[in-house]
């Protein structure tokens, strides 16, 4: 079963009423530049597999060729028409191409609506798959899958693969189970296809809070209600159960950080947050912590229908996850110095936005665009402010149609490339850049995907040495859309036990990467490439490991070699298939070696995981194979350009490996 990836209604009120996000959001990410130019997504087609959408709200106003909507299908109720009465695909399809009292990306781009789900809550991979197929079928350009599960399904990834094959532009929600890692599932987890997480908008509303207790950071969200401070609240934090009354007569909590636990020690007592606000600032806190009764993060409200006529919060409150928030009980017992901050940031990693990784073997999510406090169309007419990396995804699928307008023979690995290789960096609360991980390039940029004139394939990726093997050396291909390669200059933003060096020949883009020092571990960087005055970033992962595994090949038989500078005791290898996760595994001791026979050319990633000392590592290559015309494989190595030798007309290369550390 799959599930809609979970969203977030915020309705968001000021003095003059509902506030309209929508008008942020698209202009942030740079729809400006085009429009000026004409382009708003007009002949494209873009399918949504969702809900339905509800095509009879005036922004996405009519059914059939003459209006928004021109097809689709209802697989929940085969003989009905693909009506929303859920709200989530309507949500969604408004981001892309409303166009009425709110304007999407793409605002006259078509809709092909799938519905797969009645209310949101789950679906079956079948009904999904399905409408993969039938997007296809009715010659989407681009597919939309705002939805998923938190776990890998070969079956969906099978089906998005199968769209990209047919020249169908995917895009991919990332999903809602940040702030912690490895959170992406399917279809989000797909190699091929673009996957989104969520940044905040661009409006006041994009409140980011800070926690340092003893000097260590938390991940801590502000409440809805919550308002920005003029400086950082320092003090003791001070343990004040649930936050009753009752609790907090028995201590001191003047001038402190209060933290509580969410909910009641009573059995149906309903304690809100607004409660605990309102209890902790008449006892003098300066600011609150309210750690979740139940595992992960949450987003808590201040406001709601519920609270007192003439309430209004007094100090800032911020939730934490439950396994943190114990966390810091531990650590004020022996010392105990806090420090708080709230302030304003537009363009922020949102907290419920998954990470990765996916794979060692390629970076997931790719981009992020925003996500939060997105107000878009909801059925029946109106409007609601939704967060979710369902949101993100539809700027991402919007943008794509404006790039598909403007040149129409664009692929879709190059549209990628083009979005991926032009994105904002998006930094913490701390001036320093999120992780690869958490935002991939950067945060969606229309404006200079929509003015760049190069793609570079590919648009990032994994590099991998090892202490028998110091060098890694990658081959891109740089396309034109217009102009010439003079001029063109790269600069390596990475470690500083790296030496850099590249050079161009023709339109092929040579790097070489040599490490000059002992530093296992997992390290990030970035390739700036810059040309004609445009900026294009290109962010790698480097696996730096002790270990390595290598390939041999005759005919269609894998011979494994494990190295590492301890002595090791076993290897259970992993050999997948990247264009449909086919596994094949084997083991092997220092004493036996092992093969595994692969008849599929392809691109293949090796997986070793190595017994060492009592402890395991991994240990990984990367190896392409194909046929020669007398039927016998050949494969070679990208990166580095190692070869082993030859031996009776079968050509043998090696890839380099790397151990991915645990994190």
């Amino acid at each position: 079963m799959v599930f809609l990836s979970s969203f977030i209604f915020l309705q968001l009120e000021t003095e003059d009423g509902i506030q309209t996000y929508l008008d942020r959001s698209v202009p942030f990410v740079g729809t400006d530049i085009p429009r000026i130019q004409g382009i708003d997504g007009k002949g494209i087609k873009i399918a949504v597999i969702d809900t339905g959408v509800d095509f009879t709200h005036p922004d996405l106003l009519g059914w059939g060729e003459e209006g928004k909507v021109i097809g689709g299908f209802n697989f929940v109720e085969e003989n009905e028409p693909p009506t929303d009465t859920n709200g989530h695909g309507t949500q969604v399809a408004g981001v892309i191409a409303a166009d009425g009292g709110k304007k999407g990306v793409a605002p006259k781009a078509k809709i092909l609506a799938y519905k797969v789900s009645e209310d949101g809550e789950d679906v079956s991979s079948e009904l999904i798959i399905r409408a993969i197929d039938k997007a296809i079928e009715d010659g989407a350009d681009i597919i939309n899958i705002s939805l998923g599960e938190n776990k890998i399904d070969s079956k969906i990834d099978h089906a998005v693969n199968h769209a990209l094959e047919n020249g169908v532009f995917v895009v991919t929600a990332a999903g809602n189970d940040g702030p912690d890692f490895k959170t992406i599932g399917s279809p989000g987890s797909n190699h091929n296809s673009i996957t989104v997480g969520a940044t905040y908008n661009n409006l006041p509303s994009s409140l980011v809070a800070t926690l340092e207790v003893n000097g260590k950071p938390f991940t801590v969200m502000p409440m809805v209600g919550t308002l920005e401070i003029d400086e950082p609240i320092n003090g003791k934090i001070i343990f004040g159960e649930y936050g009753k009354i009752v609790d907090l007569e028995k201590i001191d909590v003047k001038d402190t950080i209060l933290i509580v636990e969410r909910g009641s020690n009573v059995e149906g007592e309903l304690v809100y947050f607004s409660v605990k606000e309102k209890n902790s600032a008449d006892a003098g806190a300066r600011a609150l912590i309210v750690y979740n009764n139940e595992p992960g993060i949450f987003l808590g409200e201040l406001v709601h229908e519920f609270i007192e006529p003439d309430y209004s919060p007094q100090i800032p409150v911020v939730s934490i996850d439950r396994k943190e928030g114990l966390e810091i009980m531990e650590l004020i017992k022996n010392e105990n110095t806090a420090s708080m901050n709230l302030f304003y940031n537009p363009d922020y990693l949102a907290s419920f936005s998954s990470r990765g990784p996916v794979s060692p073997f390629y970076i997931k999510p790719e981009i992020v665009a925003p996500g939060a406090y997105i107000d878009t169309t909801k059925n029946n007419e109106g409007y609601n402010v939704v967060s979710g990396t369902s949101y993100a995804a539809p700027h991402v699928s919007g943008a794509a149609a404006l790039l598909l307008q403007k040149n129409p023979e664009l692929q879709h690995h190059e549209i990628k490339s083009l979005l991926l290789t032009t994105t904002m960096p998006v930094s913490d609360a701390y001036e320093q850049e999120f992780s690869i991980l958490e935002v991939g390039s950067g945060r969606l940029d229309i404006g200079n995907a929509f003015n760049a004139n190069l793609i570079i394939l590919p648009p990032n990726f994994v590099a991998s040495v090892s202490s028998d093997n110091l060098e890694f050396s990658k081959q891109f291909e740089l396309k034109l859309i217009d102009g010439t390669l003079d001029g063109l200059k790269v600069i390596f933003e990475g470690p500083d036990f790296i030496d850099f060096s590249y050079f161009l020949k023709g339109d092929k883009l040579q790097i070489k990467m040599n490490v000059n020092e002992k530093n296992f571990g997992d390290h990030e960087g970035k390739l700036i490439i810059n040309h004609k005055n445009t900026k294009y970033t290109i962010p790698f992962l480097l696996h730096y490991t002790p270990g390595s595994v290598f390939v041999n090949q005759e005919n269609q038989k894998l011979f494994f070699e494990i190295n590492h500078p301890e002595e090791w005791s076993f290897a259970k290898i992993s050999v997948i298939n990247s264009k449909n996760g086919k596994t094949f595994t084997t083991t092997m001791t220092p004493n036996k070696n092992s093969t595994i026979e692969i008849y599929e050319n392809g691109e293949y990633w090796i997986d070793a995981k190595i017994r060492v000392n009592g402890t395991t590592s991994n240990a990984f290559n990367t190896i392409k194979i194909s046929t020669l015309s007398d039927n016998v494989d050949r494969f070679w190595i990208d990166i580095p350009e190692k070869q082993i030798g030859i031996i009776s007309g079968i050509i043998t290369l090696v890839g380099i490996v790397g151990l991915l550390k645990r994190r």
